[in-house]
Parts: structure tokens; C-alpha cells; sequence
């Protein structure tokens, strides 16, 4: 049996497993999952050195693979980062349990009982690069929601990752839950995660997370279901009505305040009637965290020499790092117009004082959070009110935004009679 064909019957193996767990798991009370997610976090608290000397190991290769900071801290785990993590377990413990919810029906005129309630997707297979904190995110949710999952990450964070889902398997163990609910795919060769995307039968649905290639592999080649989370190619228009020193503190937040993450702004469009005004402003913030400029011919025009000549690539491309694309327009219609083309329907925000602009723009940019005058860094389920979530939908089937405890779940119709034929 070759290399490859041994990989693919290990992971089908772990899919097996999966599912008996996730069978378990389904029929398992909200006390006992609560219980379970409590372990973790205290597993995580009592074994920070562990996990931490596992991270120093990716930190270390990380390093000498020349990769850039911002991955680097992507990658980084610390103790505030941990306790962190742990925090967040315990959070999403503590929120209203998704399964068993009555979500509709009704009484139909033959007397018979309809039922619509909330259970779990089942087996949930994640595809995900770089944050190991994406582990614990994830499993924990998944285990909220009654779900098995079984984890890919890349392989730059396979020893931080191996460490966590150790710990999160003996925690479950020690409340009689499954251990096979979490599982970590130690292969990281892209065999692996073609192998993943075949999974029928074995793997309920599959969420991709992390580049924009990833995610198109993921939804272009998979033969399973897949919600699409993560590519955010995100814009923060600046009108000309706009109030220019909050403006400038917006733009500044959404690219810098963790330019690593998916809704971090990657572009920023300025009206020409403020141009002149607002780049030099803006870019006195930028400079505050040394952000590479990428300018259209009117841009390089105003700020002079130290902004680089812009290209279409720069403009359709998710940098998570310290650069923003820069582009000057004559009007809200071509700023729609550019966002149209370019976006991945994830978070675009307008900094405006013009009710008709700012109801322009909203109504016309098809994305899963549309924001006037806030960050673009908001689009998030803590922040929305909704709790943790797994990552942000872009699409439109079957969650949108923020993928939380009530989106890792679907529907059951239980039906009640005393005999109706129909």
C-alpha cells in the first residue's frame, strides 16, 4: 500500500470514528457538554508550558522559513493569549444550549402535530491555516452545538495543534464524553485535505478558513457540502462629507489594529473632493505602524514619492499585513462600483455625514456586514451579540456572517399523529 493510499484509510478511519462520536454526541444532555468544555478550559489553564513549548517549536520554524510577522503572530501563542482561548471556552459554555430548540410548527387540520427543532450538523471538518487559537474555537463550538469535528490545520501550527487537541481529548475523556469528538488530521500535505473534500458519507460539511485560495480549493473541489468563511478583501470608503478626523481614526483601526485578521480593511477609497485633505492625514496614522501605501496615479500625486504605484493585484488581494491599497474616486457610485469588482462579500464600511450616500451604499454593497461609520474590525459574533463563532460566512447558503452555535446546527421535523393517511 503506497504512502498516500495508507494517509487516505487513516483519515477515512478518523472519519468513522467521528461519526460513531458524533452519534454520541448528539444524544448527550447540555449538563455533560457543559461539563466537558469546563475541563478544557481548565486543562488549558493548568497546562499553558505545554501548549507554549509546543507553539515555541512552529514559532521557531516559522522564523527560519523567513515567513512575514504578521504570520509570525498569527502563530503566536502566550500566556494572556491562552488564558485568552480558555476565557472563550468557557463563554461558549456558558451560552443557551442550540440543540432541542423548537424552531416552528404547528398543528395541521387533520390533527396532525408538526415539530420543527434544532439538532446537530453532525460531523463538521474543518480546513484552516496558521491560528492555533482556531483550534480550540472551533472544537469548542462544535462540542457546544452536539457536534463532532475533525481538524485540518497547516502545517505551520501542527505542534501547537497536536498539544491542544491532546488536552482537549483528555478533558472529554474525563467527563465520559468521546474522545473521537475532536480529532487533529497530523497530515498536512494538500493530499490530505483533497482526501477531506471526498469524504461522503463520512464528513456532514466542510468550512474552510484562511486564504483566498484555500477557500476556492475548498469550494471549487469538494464534493461535500461547504460553508465558505474567511476571505476578506474588505474597503473603507471615505466620502466627501465624511468627518475627516474620524475618518482618518477609522482607517487607522481597521488596517492596523490586527491586520492579520480577515476583517482587517485592505483598501481604502477616498472622494476626490477631500483627497488632498484626508491622505496626508490618514497617512500620518499609517505611518504610526510603518503601512505600505499602494496608490492609484492621483494618490502618488498628493502623498509624493513614499507611496508605491498601485496594480490591480494589489487591489483584488487580502495582504493580512501592514499594507493598504489606495484609490482615488469622483463619487459614492464608483466606490460602489470598485467595491462590486473587487470584493469578497465579507465586511465593506463608509465613513459618511450624508444620510443619502451612507443609504446609497448600504443598499447597494452585497456583503455580509455592511458598516457606516465603524470599523470594518467589528464583523464578529462577540461584537454583534451573538457569541463565538467559527469564522465569518460570505456566502449566502447556509449562514451568512458571524458562524455561530445556531448555524453549526439544522433542522429535525418531528411529526405526531394517531394515524393519518394520506
Amino acid at each position: 500500500m503506497s504512502e498516500q493510499s495508507k494517509m487516505i484509510e487513516n483519515l477515512h478511519e478518523q472519519g468513522r470514528r467521528a461519526r460513531k462520536a458524533a452519534a454520541l454526541m448528539a444524544m448527550t444532555g447540555s449538563l455533560p457538554r457543559e461539563r466537558g468544555l469546563g475541563a478544557i478550559a481548565k486543562k488549558l489553564r493548568e497546562r499553558t508550558d505545554e501548549v507554549l513549548a509546543a507553539n515555541k517549536k512552529d514559532i521557531d520554524a516559522a522564523q527560519e522559513n523567513n515567513l512575514s510577522a504578521a504570520m509570525v503572530d498569527r502563530l503566536l501563542l502566550t500566556e494572556s493569549r491562552i488564558e485568552g482561548i480558555a476565557t472563550a471556552v468557557l463563554e461558549v459554555a456558558a451560552l443557551p444550549d442550540p440543540i432541542g430548540i423548537i424552531a416552528g410548527g404547528g398543528t395541521r387540520p387533520n390533527g396532525m402535530r408538526v415539530v420543527k427543532t434544532k439538532v446537530p450538523l453532525g460531523v463538521i471538518g474543518m480546513i484552516y491555516e496558521s491560528r492555533p487559537n482556531v483550534t480550540v474555537d472551533a472544537a469548542s463550538l462544535c462540542l457546544k452545538a452536539g457536534n463532532a469535528c475533525l481538524l485540518r490545520g497547516g502545517k505551520e501550527a501542527i505542534h501547537s495543534n497536536t498539544a491542544l487537541v491532546l488536552l482537549m481529548q483528555e478533558a472529554l475523556a474525563e467527563f465520559d464524553l468521546p474522545r473521537d469528538a475532536v480529532q487533529l488530521v497530523t497530515d498536512t500535505t494538500r493530499d490530505s485535505a483533497t482526501a477531506m473534500m471526498k469524504m461522503n458519507g463520512l464528513i456532514d460539511v466542510l468550512i474552510p478558513r484562511g486564504s483566498i485560495g484555500l477557500i476556492n480549493t475548498v469550494v471549487q473541489q469538494s464534493t461535500l457540502p461547504v460553508i465558505q468563511t474567511g476571505a476578506g478583501n474588505c474597503h473603507v470608503f471615505v466620502d466627501a462629507t465624511a468627518n475627516l478626523a474620524m475618518a482618518a481614526d477609522i482607517v487607522f483601526n481597521a488596517k492596523t489594529n490586527r491586520p492579520s485578521t480577515c476583517n482587517a480593511a485592505e483598501t481604502l477609497l477616498v472622494h476626490k473632493d477631500i483627497a488632498k485633505v484626508f491622505l496626508p492625514m490618514a497617512k500620518h496614522l499609517l505611518d504610526q505602524k510603518n503601512v505600505e501605501l499602494r496608490g492609484c496615479p492621483e494618490t502618488c500625486a498628493i502623498l509624493g514619492d513614499n507611496v508605491q504605484p498601485v496594480t490591480d493585484e494589489d487591489y483584488a488581494t487580502e495582504f493580512l499585513d501592514y499594507i493598504l491599497a489606495v484609490r482615488v474616486v469622483d463619487s459614492v457610485e464608483q466606490a460602489v462600483e470598485h467595491i462590486a469588482f473587487y470584493t469578497t462579500n465579507h465586511s465593506e464600511s463608509i465613513v459618511t455625514e450624508s444620510y443619502s450616500n451612507a443609504e446609497y451604499f448600504t443598499m447597494h454593497i452585497d456583503a455580509a456586514a455592511v458598516y457606516v461609520n465603524v470599523s470594518t474590525r467589528f464583523t464578529d459574533g462577540g461584537e454583534f451579540g451573538e457569541g463565538a463563532e467559527i469564522g465569518i460566512s460570505n456566502q449566502k447558503l447556509h449562514a451568512r456572517g458571524p458562524l455561530g452555535l445556531r448555524q453549526l446546527t439544522t433542522d429535525k421535523y418531528i411529526v405526531y399523529g394517531n394515524g393519518q393517511l394520506r
